[in-house]
């Protein structure tokens, strides 16, 4: 059985790879015959992270540079052609195709229509057109205001043989489109099915803080905007970690994707302090082991959140779209988030004090949150085996 996963995978968003890295351990336990490979934005790190052969997503290696002069948009002209030509011939190898999580049907970051949503939109053709099942397993969605994205992402999810949603407003995202979700199911984040190390509970004085960041510019409706909101974000998270270290609380800088590490720095050098550290990190795992031996966490990226849950520790979250203070909800700690394009130091730090006060009692919670969460995604594992695996029997 050849399965291919695509997405921007290895590119260096922490939370796409943890994604990526639950289908592959579903894959491996349950159906260990199954060939896997790859197409997706960072070859080269999947296959070393992995294991798995990878394939480059766009023919054009300046794909996600801007293009100024005119031998650059040629290129990516022409990129947009080849790329139907190499996404067609790559699926039509494959008995199915998943793509594995991520926030593949919404633009709450700052997203071109001609990128990534072009891509998926020509993976989920090729499938329908070449009777090969493509399947959106446990992924996001949420309202898109332009219309040459919302088109593609609307088209691309009618074209799937199978969808799966990480939270229910995603679901009703895709209805209010026009999408028929009658038949897709929703079940937690994949990346709730990863391994975690135990939580130590907090004992003797306050201990570590991890605070999450990022390079957060705004959506994709933003723009015009995206600096001044860059610069409150930051002025409101240096100010809260100056607050931390005046307590005397040492504080743990963690990032989700390569473009954070400048917000790191900018950090570092505003709050010149020994108590202030960054962690290296290369995966959910680095992300967990961090928040697990830390007394409790603030973060804004929706994954950072995922993985201080999963663990067990109390987590604020700095939200910046829907998704974020629906999975608080959802396990139990919807009273402590924050807009992330209103940074509010003294009110981020009244809420991260009663966060704390109420450490103990929010601990069970999240243990009782995260036994219900792994029933599901058992339940959504075996939902896969028995949708996909009869259809690429049937395909080859």
């Amino acid at each position: 059985m050849r399965v291919g996963v695509f997405g921007l995978l290895g590119s260096g968003n922490l939370g796409n790879d943890g994604s990526l890295e639950a289908v592959l351990g579903y894959l491996r336990a349950e159906h260990p015959e199954a060939v896997v490979d790859a197409l997706c934005g960072g070859p080269e790190a999947v296959t070393a992270t992995f294991g798995i052969p990878a394939t480059r997503l766009h023919w054009y290696r300046g794909e996600y540079r801007t293009a100024s002069r005119a031998g650059a948009v040629a290129g990516k002209g022409l990129g947009k052609l080849v790329d139907a030509f190499r996404t067609a011939a790559w699926v039509r190898r494959h008995d199915v195709v998943i793509v594995p999580g991520m926030g593949v049907l919404e633009a709450t970051l700052p997203l071109r229509p001609w990128g990534f949503p072009y891509a998926l939109f020509l993976l989920c053709a090729s499938g329908r057109l070449l009777r090969t099942p493509v399947a959106l397993v446990g992924v996001g969605a949420a309202p898109i205001v332009d219309r040459p994205t919302r088109a593609l992402v609307r088209w691309s999810a009618r074209l799937a043989a199978y969808r799966s949603y990480r939270d229910a407003q995603s679901r009703d995202a895709m209805r209010a489109m026009g999408v028929d979700t009658a038949r897709d199911e929703v079940h937690p984040d994949l990346a709730f099915s990863l391994p975690a190390p135990p939580a130590s509970a907090p004992s003797g004085p306050p201990g570590v803080v991890c605070v999450g960041v990022m390079a957060f510019h705004g959506g994709n409706d933003d723009r015009a905007r995206a600096e001044e909101i860059h610069r409150r974000y930051l002025d409101g998270t240096i100010r809260f970690v100056r607050a931390l270290v005046e307590d005397g609380r040492p504080v743990r800088l963690l990032t989700g994707d390569e473009v954070d590490r400048p917000v790191v720095a900018a950090i570092l050098d505003a709050v010149d302090s020994p108590l202030v550290t960054a962690a290296e990190t290369s995966s959910l795992a680095d992300l967990m082991k961090e928040m697990a031996a830390a007394d409790s966490v603030v973060a804004i990226r929706y994954h950072n959140l995922i993985c201080a849950l999963k663990t067990g520790t109390p987590v604020l979250a700095v939200t910046y779209a829907a998704k974020s203070d629906a999975l608080m909800t959802e396990m139990g700690l919807g009273a402590y988030c924050h807009p992330a394009r209103e940074v509010d130091a003294d009110r981020l730090l009244e809420q991260f004090r009663d966060l704390e006060k109420r450490s103990t009692e929010l601990r069970q919670t999240l243990a009782d949150r995260n036994r219900a969460a792994a029933r599901q995604l058992a339940h959504h594992f075996t939902t896969l085996t028995t949708t996909l695996f009869p259809a690429y029997r049937k395909a080859s």
